[in-house]
């Protein structure tokens, strides 16, 4: 009896310990493997709509599943690294396509299964430049999806195409103050593909909770992303919603603590890539303007690469002697970097 008891609290203890994993999935959306601020972003996506929540988590956890199905690594689906893009691929489905429609939840738990694929490939093809996989098997498919979906009936919820031809800014540039504090978090929130600013603010508590370099880090981002839209004369509506920073946020955290040591320099060239970022948006987004215009996180994807590949030709933010080719050398004896 009493081996069967303990055997049943070590089967609730793994089940528990594999629960707590799974929440890392929304929490590396944000460069996290803190089960912590996964459940965070959870109840922050809830608030909005308690479907978005579930959306979240649910892709999350399909596509961990399937990872651990395929025997990836074990490592990789512990530490969250195989749920956030299925995260996203599934809110966004939600977000863009109709929470409530049948199809949307069963294109989702494709689209989760299939991005986990995508993810292996994207891996194993950036492996050879020693660069992180970021967000581009989610933007890959999320780009495919919302292609193609006004082709298929029973897919699209809208009466007609999105598509539209890029036009020039309009509108006011001024940002009225009571906006300003809106702006910022919805540049947190926008990751996410929501516009309520207090979806924003509970994220920011989110990272609080995990990292206190990783909030103040996110904070720099949003605020250098409306610094630079309103400096190149971005629209103010766009600015208020949080369209053109979100991608700032996220280069922010990648350039400095996650891919590049936390210090001062670094600060200083993820803001510079945060400012890059802002001002791709409106490039990327005109570029897929035929398709709907939206932008996901490409300009993060694409910044984010571009910078990290020219860091290593810079010794003081990689911390590496310079070689005879320019690039940065590591020290006799040191680790090679984690793609």
């Amino acid at each position: 009896m009493r081996r069967s008891v303990h055997g049943r609290w070590r089967r609730r203890g793994r089940g528990a310990g594999y629960a707590l994993r799974l929440l890392r999935g929304p929490a590396q959306v944000m460069f996290l493997a803190d089960a912590r601020a996964g459940a965070a972003f959870c109840l922050a996506l809830g608030a909005a709509d308690w479907r978005y929540g579930a959306y979240a988590l649910g892709g999350a956890v399909l596509g961990s599943s399937t990872a651990r199905l395929l025997h990836v690594a074990r490592a990789r689906v512990e530490t969250g690294l195989e749920g956030f893009n299925s995260c996203l691929l599934a809110l966004c489905f939600a977000v863009f396509l109709d929470a409530g429609r049948p199809s949307t939840v069963l294109l989702a738990t494709a689209g989760c299964a299939v991005v986990t694929v995508v993810t292996a490939a994207v891996v194993r093809l950036l492996r050879v430049w020693n660069l992180p996989s970021l967000t581009l098997p989610y933007c890959l498919l999320a780009s495919a999806v919302t292609i193609a979906a006004p082709a298929f009936g029973r897919i699209w919820p809208h009466g007609g195409s999105l598509a539209a031809l890029p036009g020039a800014a309009s509108g006011a540039t001024a940002l009225p103050p009571g906006e300003l504090g809106r702006a910022f978090f919805r540049n947190l929130s926008q990751i996410f593909f929501l516009d309520e600013w207090y979806v924003g603010l509970l994220l920011l508590a989110g990272l609080l909770l995990a990292s206190r370099t990783a909030a103040l880090v996110a904070c720099a981002g949003s605020a250098t992303g409306i610094l630079t839209a309103w400096a190149l004369g971005a629209p103010a509506a766009r600015i208020a919603d949080g369209t053109l920073g979100y991608n700032a946020v996220l280069v922010a955290l990648a350039l400095c603590g996650v891919f590049l040591t936390a210090a001062p320099a670094t600060l200083l060239y993820a803001l510079l890539g945060a400012a890059t970022a802002t001002a791709v948006t409106p490039a990327v987004a005109h570029l897929l303007a035929p398709s709907g215009g939206h932008a996901f996180t490409w300009p993060f994807v694409l910044t984010t690469l571009a910078f990290l590949t020219a860091a290593r030709s810079f010794p003081r933010l990689t911390g590496r002697a310079p070689g005879a080719d320019g690039t940065s050398r590591q020290p006799a004896g040191a680790p090679a970097p984690a793609a």
